[in-house]
């Protein structure tokens, strides 16, 4: 039988740390992922700047092979991921904390969407906001061109390729990181992810393996997005400073990224990442609302509406789409399909990693529900606002009878978004708050992609620590080296190499992306069997008598007895006392009665909380969990109907804390008998729950309909 995997606990049985109990120890780079990945960058970079034609033909040939036998592959799994995250955010397991029980979130409300917003998203919704409603309008997949129809349908489109699916690649992988690094322990990175699939291998050449593939994928992904941001740039400073476009004005544009990229990668989350992603949110929306307000309104506001309906309508067709049939007059439909649709599908899962992770960094102590609905809603809701409020525009301006805009829109891209913002009173200022938005969104992709490149190449003494400075120069300065390579690669169509390229290398890791949902899927089922647990032990009614406050020898309390406790707040040095005189002696008695059986079982102090150590006992089951009951004081603020019963403004409970965290009651003022008895009420759960986690492992290891399956299932209960 394998392994049994405890989702709440490290692979050696301990409680994941809180952040002020994080190790001092510093990160060390993992050698073989770090020299792998950068090996087949440079490789690759050299390849495309010395021979760009041979690159960008080779690419082209990989990618048409792809979109002809997995092309229905990346349909099925963008599908299946939004069915997976409705489900696991509706079900039991939404209410699962990313961390322990007692952890909560470390950013506000603003500013955790403001930064997992600027993560994902960057200058490339400016660019295929007007883009790619216009090329729908004047090119779509299927029906005519420039009609009423094709306006209905072109916004659509470009909310299909920025909607829910995509956020639902993101949210598995940072739903995944967080639950396994913050709740098991395990470290911050892909492989750990597929702990409950691959057992202790991932910490071996498969886990490297894994992380190899997860960093090819997002750097290329990454440098996708900034070869659309530097085009986007370049048109803009053309724009207000007449500076031409090309190969020179790129270059020194992915120079000057770089290093300022560099600096706020170097300065950490909080200094540099969290204050730019909330300096582009404000923008973006300063942007957005003057397009609104000096456009037509309610023409805007009518398209958005129907907009919503209609993508949440046609979400599920489109979903599965992927058009055996249909043709477009300029060729066949599979041109458009790679173009678009496997383009952003591929990109998607490509930058899942890496936004995936930083979601993850930034989203220890939400619960699973809050995490999902925040990561699905929040982002998509200003996508819609964004892409209904700029597509629309662009196309009622072709409507009403701009043609040679949609015709230069169409040709390129770039151009056409600041031919958009020129119809607009005071053009160039919104052209300046453009490119200074955009460029800003380009240095939080690179120095965010930078920090994660760097944890993903390291080995983290906590999933909270940082990989070092060296390794983010290093990676922020070969996203640079690699986005120049592939445009130059693509000569004139250098938006097709760059979709091209982000095709291959989004395919394996789209493998691995899947495999990640299932891991994740079961290992919060294992987790289920914790509350199953408290139904299958011993009788609600035994336990209720040991945890109200009855004094030694009485079954049940009388009133009094009950309401003393429930009025008593105990100092500091009541609680150390209470650690001392009985926690401390009870879980000696259970640790020798259990070494007396035959287990090892320890008692230690626990990290001291304003002078007073806890206590907590350790109980090794061989290869199933440890069984950890802790005692740990915790101060808190005295209620206001307690003044006269509290000494000072602070109280202490006694909380206990199980290997997932603290579970929510307080044991201060128990009695020898009342504090034993509650632990082994959490032993015998424990106990319960390590077998109904081997029944589940018996059933889907034993075919149901196999003679010795009963035999095997009636063996283990004896």
């Amino acid at each position: 039988m394998p392994e049994t995997i405890d989702p709440t606990r490290t692979p050696l049985g301990e409680p994941a740390a809180a952040p002020d109990e994080i190790p001092s120890t510093k990160p060390e780079l993992n050698k073989t992922v770090f020299f792998g990945s950068a090996g087949v960058v440079v490789a690759f970079t050299l390849f495309a700047l010395l021979a760009p034609d041979t690159a960008g033909t080779a690419i082209g040939h990989v990618v048409g092979w792809i979109s002809k036998y997995f092309g229905w592959w990346y349909f099925a799994l963008a599908a299946a991921l939004i069915a997976f995250v409705l489900f696991i955010c509706l079900s039991r397991h939404g209410r699962v904390r990313l961390g322990p029980e007692e952890s909560r979130p470390e950013y506000s409300m603003f500013t955790w969407t403001a930064m997992l917003f600027a993560a994902g998203i960057g200058a490339d919704l400016m660019f295929y906001s007007v883009a790619e409603p216009v090329s729908q309008y004047l090119t779509p997949p299927t029906g005519e061109g420039g009609s009423v129809a094709a306006a209905e349908q072109a916004v659509t489109w470009t909310l299909f390729h920025y909607g829910l699916s995509g956020w639902a690649m993101y949210a598995v992988m940072g739903m995944a990181l967080g639950y396994f690094s913050f709740r098991h322990g395990l470290p911050l990175s892909i492989r750990s992810a597929l702990y409950p699939i691959f057992d202790k291998r991932v910490h071996g050449r498969l886990g490297d393996g894994i992380d190899l593939a997860a960093v090819l994928g997002t750097i290329f992904g990454i440098a996708t997005s900034l070869g659309i941001s530097i085009a986007l740039l370049n048109a803009g400073l053309n724009v207000l400073f007449d500076i031409p476009e090309g190969r020179g004005a790129q270059v020194g544009l992915v120079v000057v990224a770089v290093l300022l990229g560099t600096i706020s990668a170097v300065s950490g989350v909080d200094k540099g990442i969290r204050r730019l992603s909330e300096l582009n949110v404000l923008l973006s929306l300063a942007l957005m609302l003057y397009v609104l307000f000096s456009d037509d309104t309610a023409f805007l506001l009518n398209s958005l509406v129907m907009n919503l309906g209609d993508y949440l309508v046609h979400l599920p067709g489109m979903s599965f789409d992927t058009m055996p049939y249909d043709t477009v007059e300029n060729g066949d439909v599979g041109v458009w399909k790679n173009l678009w649709t496997l383009f952003f599908w591929a990109w998607w899962v490509a930058w899942s990693p890496f936004v995936g992770l930083f979601l993850a960094r930034i989203s220890r102590g939400r619960t699973i529900r809050q995490f999902l609905v925040g990561v699905m809603m929040i982002p998509f809701g200003f996508i819609l606002l964004w892409v209904s409020i700029f597509g629309n525009s662009a196309l009622g301006r072709i409507r009403g009878g701009d043609a040679e805009f949609g015709e230069m829109t169409n040709a390129n891209y770039a151009q056409g978004f600041y031919a958009f913002l020129d119809n607009y009173p005071g053009a160039i200022a919104l052209a300046a708050l453009a490119t200074l938005t955009g460029f800003l969104y380009y240095v939080t992709s690179a120095d965010s992609g930078a920090l994660v490149m760097g944890n993903f190449t390291s080995r983290l003494p906590h999933p909270m620590a940082d990989c070092s400075i060296p390794v983010r120069i290093f990676w922020s300065f070969a996203i640079g080296a690699l986005t120049l390579a592939l445009m130059f690669a693509g000569g004139d169509a250098w938006l097709t190499t760059l979709t091209n390229a982000t095709i291959i290398m989004g395919l394996p890791f789209s493998i691995v992306l899947a495999l990640v949902a299932v891991g994740l899927h079961r290992s919060l089922r294992l987790e289920s069997f914790k509350s199953d647990s408290v139904r299958y032990s011993l009788p609600s009614a035994i336990s209720s008598a040991r945890l109200v406050g009855a004094t030694d020898g009485n079954v049940r309390p009388s009133l009094a007895q009950r309401l003393r406790r429930s009025v008593t707040y105990p100092t500091a040095e009541d609680t150390e006392r209470f650690i001392g005189t009985v926690a401390k002696p009870v879980l000696d008695e259970v640790a020798a009665e259990l070494c007396s059986h035959g287990l090892t079982s320890v008692v230690q102090e626990t990290k001291a909380v304003r002078g007073i150590a806890g206590v907590q006992i350790h109980t090794d089951l061989g290869d199933a969990p440890a069984f950890v009951y802790k005692v740990t004081p915790l101060p808190c603020s005295a209620p206001s109907f307690a003044v006269g019963r509290v000494t000072g403004d602070v109280y202490f409970r006694a909380e206990v804390h199980l290997a997932e965290g603290t579970q929510g009651y307080d044991v201060n003022g128990y009695s020898h008998e009342q504090l034993l008895g509650d632990v082994l009420d959490q032993y015998d759960r424990h106990l319960t729950y390590l077998h109904l986690v081997q029944q589940e492992q018996l059933h889907a290891e034993v075919p149901e309909n196999s003679p010795s399956a009963e035999d095997e299932v009636s063996g283990a209960d004896r």
